[in-house]
């Protein structure tokens, strides 16, 4: 049982708020009279468990290497997803809370039906290719109706069609619709550039969604995920490698509290981002530290760039990550973009950088040594922070490039020591949408 799955996974596995809050509730150990677990050498793991209800319930799940959970529950939820007892069990297992055991109960050894599972998957595909083909109608009538009726609309269309996609299992496209609305009713300068973006994006999701047999496989597999249905690690081909933790953010979606920690691995190269979420008021996990590196073992999501954390060994202090110029993270940014185009963050490091704000910009700039720039966000508080640390001097900053501009996350002065440096958003007109949502309003889109 070495390598649990995360909360994140497991809450992925259910897009449904309502199944993810009841799982939530009966992921308590004392409401569980008998749990048990059994892995086998092949790695493959069985879970099983009696909730006491009401009404009193069996649950079992097989957890297999690189493939989905086959899961059982008394409940006989006819959804494709796991029901909230599979997910509640999921949870327990995950914070250490089931015990190894003997044989496992005849009731919950019994061999999972394959064909069931596969009309299990099947149907929530169509689920969501149903719910994706409403929403490109919904699109379209959008764009007929002009964006300026948008403005006027208030929350209701977005919100109707929202709960569309979460009854067709697409909870991050409705996730995406919902914020899309909080942000044009919030309006601001330059709303109507985001909202006619933002719908071009969701146009091209339901596309590659309904079209995905035309697409490369890796292209498909972001798509997949992006309108939210499950999507597991590969934890049959972990990447090993000494990663350099570049910085961490915080951020909200629905009612769940996130933290996103960008890594980067000295040999491999390659860029993961570690995600957790915590319920509405809880603090996310934070597996690593922001200007440390760490040898670990990762297995990748087949989807953007996201990493779960198998093994790792002590963290330990480490100087600034290796750098370039602010050409260079953009090329970066164009080459992470072709292979998912709805991307809304990636990590730079930029080397020799400065702070600074032209008089005829009226917004904040980092700037590198060979006089290349890059934007901070328009709405975002000045960056005192950072100038204090740099005090003229070049420093290394490490950040995530947004649509939006570059928010900083971390720098290393010249004694090679870390400090996190993070923007917090500036009061905006976007007000009435962080009452909404309880979150802050994003930053306005950089100009041409």
């Amino acid at each position: 049982m070495s390598k649990r799955w995360s909360t994140e996974e497991i809450r992925a596995l259910a897009p449904e708020p309502p199944v993810r809050k009841a799982a939530e509730a009966a992921a308590r150990a004392g409401s569980w009279p008998v749990l048990g677990s059994l892995e086998d050498g092949s790695g493959t793991a069985l879970l099983w468990g009696v909730h006491t209800g009401p009404p009193r319930r069996r649950a079992s799940v097989r957890l297999a290497p690189g493939a989905a959970p086959e899961h059982r529950c008394g409940c006989r939820r006819r959804a494709p997803s796991p029901c909230p007892h599979v997910l509640a069990l999921l949870l327990l297992w995950s914070s250490g809370a089931v015990p190894e055991s003997g044989a496992p109960p005849g009731w919950a050894s019994r061999p999972a039906d394959p064909d069931a599972a596969a009309r299990r998957a099947a149907r929530r595909e169509e689920r969501a290719a149903e719910g994706l083909a409403e929403l490109e109608l919904w699109l379209r009538d959008r764009v007929d109706a002009g964006l300026a009726s948008a403005r006027g609309a208030g929350y209701a269309p977005w919100d109707a069609m929202a709960a569309r996609l979460v009854d067709a299992q697409a909870g991050r496209v409705a996730e995406r619709l919902r914020d899309l609305g909080g942000a044009v009713a919030a309006g601001g300068p330059e709303w109507p550039g985001r909202l006619l973006a933002e719908l071009a994006l969701l146009r091209l999701l339901a596309s590659a969604r309904l079209r995905g047999g035309a697409l490369p496989e890796g292209l498909r597999a972001t798509a997949r995920s992006r309108a939210g249905l499950p999507v597991a690690p590969d934890r049959s081909a972990p990447v090993r490698d000494t990663w350099d933790v570049l910085g961490g953010r915080s951020f909200r979606t629905g009612r769940l509290d996130g933290l996103r920690f960008w890594l980067r691995g000295r040999d491999s190269g390659r860029v993961a981002a570690l995600v957790s979420f915590a319920p509405e008021g809880g603090a996310p996990e934070a597996p690593v530290r922001p200007g440390t590196a760490v040898d670990a073992e990762l297995a990748f999501y087949p989807a953007e760039q996201r990493a779960s954390l198998l093994a790792a060994g002590a963290e330990r202090p480490a100087g600034p990550p290796a750098g370039g110029t602010a050409a260079g993270a953009l090329d970066s940014w164009a080459a992470a973009l072709a292979e998912d185009p709805w991307l809304e963050a990636w990590p730079v490091v930029l080397e020799g950088a400065r702070p600074a704000r032209p008089r005829e910009q009226g917004r904040w700039w980092l700037t590198d040594a060979e006089g290349g720039s890059l934007p901070l966000p328009a709405e975002a508080e000045p960056p005192w922070r950072l100038a204090a640390l740099s005090g003229g001097a070049p420093v290394t900053v490490a950040g995530e490039w947004t649509p939006w501009g570059l928010c900083p996350l971390t720098a290393w002065p010249p004694d090679g020591s870390a400090a996190p440096v993070p923007l917090r958003p500036a009061p905006a007109a976007g007000a009435e949408r962080a009452v909404r949502t309880k979150e802050p309003p994003p930053p306005a889109p950089p100009g041409p």
